[in-house]
């Protein structure tokens, strides 16, 4: 080649090797990074699982304070933040004041618990091993140790007593500031989804705050009915350790169908340390108790709340429980309505998708 300007090289025909032009590998391709996405969320949640319960638990947290400032607003119509700060010194004056006037009897209460249940345990567990249905005590004791040493990781946490402090703080903070400006994070949310999607994003997450709402308004009051009858009839039979009885037994109505049947295995324990009439007395009140709660109480709130059929919820809590410890048992039925909720909202926009396209 002589001298002038430098010869270029021709071009390139063709596409170069990392360039993907054929319609069917692209659909391939994007397809498998759907499934790579998928699998990386899930193990992302797992490895968060704690943290994003602690989160959930303080949006129900919110949801709870959000109902109560609502109601306020209906009798008060004074600005947000008022009624927020009313609802919260309300829910601290009356944990305060039920711990400073029942604190010296429930703790004694607690203690002869905790007694009368050892020692009906072991008056159990000894006439099963004499009827050839249970090993010895020696086995049970190994038996014991073995089930507590195979508690996974992930419920690990809320066996120390500071960690269960701390997930509490950190829940009621978390339902705090979202309970001072709920708008604020649901347009956070609103803008993480396509803005051709947001309007109806927007109306699910409307749904499933009034429905999370309802369930817990429906849950307290049930809780406080159960609670009640409960230490009334059983102050009325001569129960032992009525009070923290009825306190526990309100308590775990906050969990259905499991909540009832350990509140109601403790009075029934009870209330045979006591003796036989009292026993049957105890076995009484939560037959009658749990009758009136499954038959005519909730069934009055469910009209009003939410409808969640038992199979359902039951099969949840135990699928919550086993993957997540006792937070997920707690945290079932919330999450189940929030699910019902989006799903029914799904449900009728097909419906109308359908009739859209039929006329």
């Amino acid at each position: 080649m002589t001298g002038g300007a430098p010869a270029t090289a021709p071009p390139v025909e063709g596409a170069a090797p990392i360039e993907i032009h054929d319609d069917f590998v692209r659909r391939e391709f994007r397809r498998a990074s759907i499934w790579l996405g998928c699998i990386a969320a899930v193990a992302l949640v797992v490895l968060l699982v704690q943290p994003l319960l602690i989160i959930f638990a303080g949006l129900v947290f919110a949801a709870l304070l959000d109902g109560g400032v609502r109601l306020l607003g209906r009798v008060l119509p004074i600005g947000r933040g008022w009624r927020l700060l009313i609802v919260v010194l309300l829910t601290i004056a009356f944990l305060f004041g039920t711990f400073y006037l029942t604190g010296v009897q429930v703790a004694e209460q607690f203690s002869q618990l905790r007694s009368t249940l050892e020692v009906q345990a072991n008056r159990a567990a000894g006439w099963l091993s004499a009827q050839g249905m249970m090993p010895g005590a020696s086995d049970v004791n190994g038996i014991v140790r073995q089930a507590l040493g195979s508690v996974g990781r992930i419920t690990s946490w809320v066996g120390t007593a500071f960690g269960a402090l701390t997930s509490l703080f950190m829940m009621m903070v978390i339902g705090l500031f979202v309970a001072m400006d709920p708008r604020v994070y649901q347009r956070g949310l609103e803008w993480m989804v396509p803005r051709a999607n947001r309007p109806e994003f927007a109306i699910v997450l409307a749904r499933m705050a009034r429905t999370l709402r309802r369930l817990l308004a429906g849950r307290l009051l049930g809780m406080v009915a159960e609670g009640v009858l409960t230490w009334l009839a059983l102050m009325a039979g001569g129960v032992p350790m009525a009070m923290i009885l009825g306190i526990l037994t309100g308590l775990l109505a906050f969990i259905p169908n499991i909540g009832a049947f350990i509140s109601g295995a403790l009075m029934i324990a009870v209330g045979f340390s006591a003796g036989t009439s009292v026993g049957f007395w105890a076995i009484g009140t939560y037959l009658i108790v749990q009758t009136f709660d499954g038959y005519v109480l909730l069934p009055i709130v469910a009209k009003k709340t939410v409808d969640l059929p038992p199979a359902l919820t039951l099969g949840m809590q135990i699928m919550a429980s086993a993957l997540f410890g006792i937070m997920g048992l707690a945290l079932a039925d919330p999450f189940t309505a929030m699910l019902k909720a989006g799903l029914e909202r799904s449900a009728e926009r097909n419906e109308e998708k359908a009739g859209g396209e039929e006329e």
